[in-house]
């Protein structure tokens, strides 16, 4: 297994959008309460102009699991991980964050260890970074995704609300 970061170029970030983005989100759709997807909206044609300036941000990185390639177009896309730098504002008295963006592992990866295999290559940027902690902010109904962090070492130290304006 290889882990690539997805370079700022139309065809990986499409192929990206289609075989991860796409199924990450219809799966998120189906098991959280409140999250949806736009509907009569084309979702590839409008992912794919975000993503392109997303990944060529200066402090975001999103890599991808390519199983038998380092090829983002040959290889088979096992999953990805996408995070951003959190500096903390010189007023207050905490370290620089890396905010954990998205992270999802295709079904028939899970189990196999790719997760802290991902989560190890951002552990690497964290450190060249010069980032001390990880955040991310998990939907409070995702149990799965939720357990998965408490086993990696993850506390919950506050919580993100909504209301209705």
């Amino acid at each position: 297994m290889n882990i690539v970061e997805l370079p700022a170029e139309e065809p990986p970030v499409r192929r990206f959008v289609e075989e991860l983005w796409l199924p990450y989100n219809r799966e998120l759709e189906a098991t959280v309460d409140g999250f949806g997807l736009a509907e009569g909206v084309d979702l590839v044609s409008a992912e794919v102009p975000f993503r392109l300036d997303r990944v060529d941000t200066e402090g975001y990185r999103l890599w991808i699991a390519v199983d038998g390639s380092v090829d983002l177009v040959e290889g088979e896309l096992a999953g990805f991980i996408a995070a951003e730098i959190d500096e903390a504002p010189t007023v207050f008295d905490r370290p620089d964050r890396l905010f954990i963006c998205d992270i999802y592992v295709e079904e028939s990866y899970r189990g196999t260890g790719l997760s802290e295999t991902l989560f190890d290559r951002l552990r690497e940027w964290a450190r060249e970074a010069g980032c001390t902690q990880f955040s991310l902010d998990p939907h409070v109904d995702n149990d799965r995704a939720i357990a998965f962090y408490e086993k990696l070492g993850f506390e919950t130290t506050q919580q993100y609300m909504l209301a209705e304006v």
